[in-house]
């Protein structure tokens, strides 16, 4: 694939001088008090905090995993020159089908996500068959995150990402393809649609069900609908619609204060991730437990996850630079409508901002919509099949978005 970025193939390599340095921060961790039957309840239990720090410091075998990475993922570096930023290198894992035909897809992360989501799904996607079509998958790295470097002035807002992520796929030779991203991937994606739609995003698709809350101004039915289910007279919505509102309000009163401090005041947290690995454990694994259905968690796989930020380019901190940028934007991107691109929205339960569908359907061309009985947050990494398979059925023989990249519909000639 000849394009006008030049590719470097990278190894995660670790040095011996950061584990040990690792090691010694885990020998002076100093743990907190705890109430009583705490449960959950105020926040991550100290029980399992000290299971997994006690598992790093003696049993988890990172050069292991490190490896295992190194092996599954094809990952690479390239130099993007941002308009404002300068050059920025960044990581990324670039999968291509055996399929000539196969649809280029860039994948794009969130928070506390990284490189690491797409690892599940890779395989499944690129995978040959004359029953499914087959994918170019290309995983975004963002600045900040993992081991792509991380932008150096302030402003690098939800428009920045859009930008990087569509030069980083016409770099690579893509100049039509499709999107999937949740959380941040799907600001970042919804964002790439309304600005190279047509032209060069030719479909999108996300697992974060969140949209524009209706207002009278905007969409006075669905607004007027929505009063009338508030005042119990009245109600449009299905049980799984209504069981969404309830764990979005769940996620709202309990569940979004990391927001806040991250929205606002970031520097300051910033110091506790960047020095205590305790710390930074305690912050992700919350979400990794909280934002899942059930998952079942391994202490290995937690702490691979954990690790990546631990030993990021830029450091734990600068991941969490997002949150100030897009709170303080100027550039909404709620609004406006994102335009005539294919859309397609998955749907699972335990997802943090679940709305109606209804109401969805003011974000964009809704073409293929699918429900899911049990997954959450991290729907690649907890439900890779049926993600894969969502997207299998949105662009193969018969889906409403097949053939939308010309000449790459994903099928064997």
């Amino acid at each position: 694939m000849s394009g006008t970025l030049v590719e470097t193939p990278f190894k995660i390599a670790v040095s011996d001088d950061q584990l040990d340095a690792l090691q010694k921060k885990l020998a002076l961790t100093r743990f907190p008090d705890e109430l009583d039957d705490a449960g959950r309840d105020y926040g991550a239990p100290l029980a399992d905090i000290q299971r997994l720090v006690n598992h790093w410091k003696s049993r988890y075998d990172w050069k292991k995993h490190e490896a295992k990475l190194n092996e599954e993922l094809p990952q690479f570096t390239t130099d993007i020159e941002m308009d404002g930023f300068g050059s920025l290198n960044i990581h990324y894992v670039h999968k291509r089908s055996e399929v000539e035909g196969a649809i280029p897809l860039l994948f794009v992360h969130g928070w506390p996500g990284n490189f690491l989501e797409v690892r599940k799904v890779l395989p499944l996607l690129t995978s040959s068959s004359p029953d499914h079509p087959s994918f170019h998958v290309v995983a975004l790295g963002l600045p900040g995150f993992g081991f792509s470097e991380a932008p150096k002035k302030k402003g690098f807002r939800i428009a920045k990402y859009a930008e990087l992520g569509n030069k980083l796929m016409l770099g690579l030779g893509y100049t039509e393809y499709v999107t999937q991203g949740g959380d941040w991937g799907y600001f970042i994606t919804r964002k790439m649609a309304t600005e190279y739609g047509t032209k060069h995003v030719k479909a999108w698709h996300t697992n974060f069900t969140f949209c524009e809350p209706p207002t009278l101004t905007r969409t006075p039915l669905l607004a007027l609908s929505h009063l009338l289910h508030a005042a119990s007279l009245y109600t449009a919505y299905t049980k799984a619609e209504i069981a969404g509102l309830e764990r979005t309000k769940w996620f709202a009163e309990k569940g979004r204060g990391y927001y806040l401090e991250q929205a606002t005041q970031p520097q300051t947290l910033g110091y506790s991730l960047a020095d205590s690995p305790v710390g930074l454990l305690a912050w992700i694994y919350e979400k990794l437990v909280n934002w899942t259905d059930e998952y079942p968690w391994d202490d290995d796989e937690v702490l691979t996850w954990i690790s990546i930020y631990w030993f990021s380019r830029a450091g734990p901190a600068a991941s969490i630079r997002i949150y100030y940028e897009m709170h303080n934007a100027d550039d909404r991107v709620g609004i406006p409508f994102a335009g005539p691109v294919p859309m397609g929205v998955s749907y699972f339960p335990k997802e943090l901002l679940i709305f109606p569908k209804s109401w969805m359907r003011t974000v964009g061309n809704i073409v293929f919509e699918s429900d899911h009985s049990s997954g959450g947050h991290f729907a690649a990494h907890e439900k890779p099949e049926e993600l894969a398979d969502d997207l299998r059925k949105m662009f193969g023989r018969g889906g409403a978005a097949f053939g939308v990249v010309p000449g790459k519909n994903g099928y064997s000639s």
